[in-house]
């Protein structure tokens, strides 16, 4: 880990405990949350960090606002370290061979909105099939919030659709949903829903961010129209609860659509507009690759989310 040039170290005089130190910091971007992980004072950590600073030759974390940014050198150094560590819990130290029948713990499960109301039933049979002591615990993520909330839980899978993941993570795809453009027939008598028809009412939509608008509005304003956006919501059962009984459009994802609770009284059309599709995909920590938990759990939630998806297709 030292710089070109100078003499080469002798690794037996290294503490190895620096490479916790340093993999917690990355993690984290924090020296106080470091701390925390490897139960040490701030004060301690901060000395560490100075330790591998000057080992590395290099800041390796430098502090922008409230985080502690790695420099280039540490994104090189990262997939290393967490490659050493992982070896070491999983190949070196001695571990009890995972058995799901007799598993008792937790299973955590991050789900996106969307994906809990889709999955949540499917996962818990998935899960209890195989391990009967088990409990399951769905814990609710979205893009921005994914990454703290995985280390904050310990989460053990996360199932959504997460654009642009962190490189601290691994993922699976399941599958491509579609979006359809959702109304309560018995507030808006029409035909069929055309562009102007579209624009002509109100509409609510789901954001995570909270924004009034999305890449429908950017379409709409490229043709020289506009709707107006009157609700927002990040929880996709409240938006098909608005829509009924008012005369409303919302666009959703297809299999939100087909569920019972929203199809009973709404209809479901192609949207005027174009609307991308979105990719749901399996994600879990790189550092859980190794981990017969993880692997069990990822081959139990993808066979069984698959044949759920095939099934609802038929």
């Amino acid at each position: 880990m030292n710089k070109m040039g100078q003499e080469k170290l002798d690794w037996k005089r290294i503490d190895l405990n620096l490479l916790i130190v340093f993999y917690r910091l990355y993690q984290t971007r924090s020296v106080s949350l470091a701390a925390q992980k490897c139960f040490v004072s701030q004060s301690a950590m901060s000395h560490s960090l100075a330790k591998l600073r000057e080992l590395c030759g290099d800041r390796l974390f430098e502090r922008k606002g409230h985080q502690m940014v790695p420099t280039e050198r540490a994104s090189e150094l990262f997939p290393a370290v967490e490659q050493i560590l992982n070896l070491v819990e999983h190949k070196v130290l001695p571990s009890i061979e995972f058995d799901p029948n007799e598993y008792r713990g937790v299973c955590k499960i991050g789900l996106t909105d969307y994906a809990e109301f889709i999955f949540g039933p499917v996962i818990y049979d998935a899960i209890l099939s195989d391990a009967p002591h088990s409990r399951v615990s769905f814990v609710n993520v979205n893009r921005n919030s994914y990454k703290h909330l995985s280390e904050q839980e310990s989460l053990d899978m996360i199932i959504g659709s997460i654009p642009e993941l962190d490189e601290q993570f691994a993922s699976q795809k399941l599958y491509t949903e579609k979006h359809v453009c959702i109304y309560d027939p018995s507030m808006v008598n029409i035909e069929r829903v055309d562009i102007e028809t579209f624009v002509s009412l109100p509409h609510c939509l789901v954001s995570p961010e909270g924004a009034f608008s999305s890449n429908v509005d950017k379409h709409l304003d490229a043709v020289g129209l506009s709707r107006s956006v009157t609700a927002v919501s990040r929880n996709f059962l409240t938006i098909g609860r608005l829509v009924s009984g008012r005369a409303m459009f919302a666009i959703v994802p297809e299999k939100m659509a087909q569920i019972s609770l929203m199809q009973s009284q709404l209809s479901a059309v192609p949207p005027p507009v174009p609307v991308a599709d979105f990719d749901i995909s399996l994600i879990w920590p790189k550092q859980s690759q190794l981990n017969d938990k993880a692997k069990w759990l990822k081959e139990a939630l993808y066979e069984s989310i698959l044949r759920s998806i095939r099934e609802s297709n038929l």
